[in-house]
């Protein structure tokens, strides 16, 4: 929330630019909405715990012409707003995302798969789930999030996006001024095989349509386990 906030008082105080801070409590079992609300956000509640829904409720709450998806545990500099802000207002672009950085040094895999992720997200104009930017009509023209996946949202968000962008003469294009920072605690909470079986999962057509085979993104009782043992 602080990070959202400084980054919205650098562009209304650089750029005459106001903006407003949206959290989707989706069932939340902490004081998420309690601190969201007396931060000055608007918190909106989402009943079904699907990743794709929950951002769908937030956009719908919107009132802006722009759309900054974040997750909950990433951090996003001014430097990144701004030139994802700029972006969208010169018109040529439809929307886009970020290269990615963790907030603490990790194990030699996970590192070399965010560094292949970081090159193919540019190569192909892909965007990372943690955040995403577009404008509000395109992200309404091309239906939102596909609420049918429960995984890899952003990929099909991305792609019916770059298609948009194609047929209007516009870019989809992600941002390397500044890597967002997200969370690296999912290290901790699951094993390489269970990472390994979820990126495979990505490639299996249909698959991300299953919560049951979506399991990395919702069943925290695999967290526990590998703690107690």
């Amino acid at each position: 929330m602080d990070a959202v906030h400084v980054a919205l008082a650098s562009q209304s105080t650089s750029n005459g630019l106001s903006g407003e801070v949206i959290v989707v409590d989706n069932n939340s079992s902490d004081d998420t909405a309690a601190i969201a609300s007396d931060a000055g956000a608007q918190v909106v509640f989402e009943p079904m715990n699907q990743i794709a829904r929950a951002r769908n409720t937030g956009a719908q709450a919107s009132k802006a012409k722009w759309l900054v998806f974040i997750d909950a545990d990433t951090i996003i500099s001014p430097e990144l707003l701004t030139a994802a802000l700029q972006a969208l207002s010169s018109g040529k672009v439809i929307g886009g995302g970020s290269t990615v950085a963790m907030d603490r040094d990790m194990p030699r895999l996970p590192t070399l798969v965010l560094r292949f992720w970081n090159w193919w997200s540019v190569k192909s104009s892909t965007a990372a789930g943690c955040f995403i930017y577009c404008t509000k009509e395109a992200f309404e023209s091309v239906g939102g999030f596909d609420e049918k996946h429960f995984a890899a949202e952003e990929l099909h968000l991305s792609k019916r996006l770059r298609k948009l962008a194609k047929i209007r003469e516009q870019q989809f294009v992600i941002q390397t001024v500044a890597p967002v920072v997200s969370s690296a605690r999912k290290i901790d909470w699951f094993s390489p095989w269970q990472f390994f079986k979820q990126v495979l999962l990505l490639l299996v057509p249909g698959a991300t349509r299953s919560r049951v085979m979506c399991y990395l993104w919702y069943d925290r009782s695999k967290v526990s386990q590998k703690k107690d043992s």
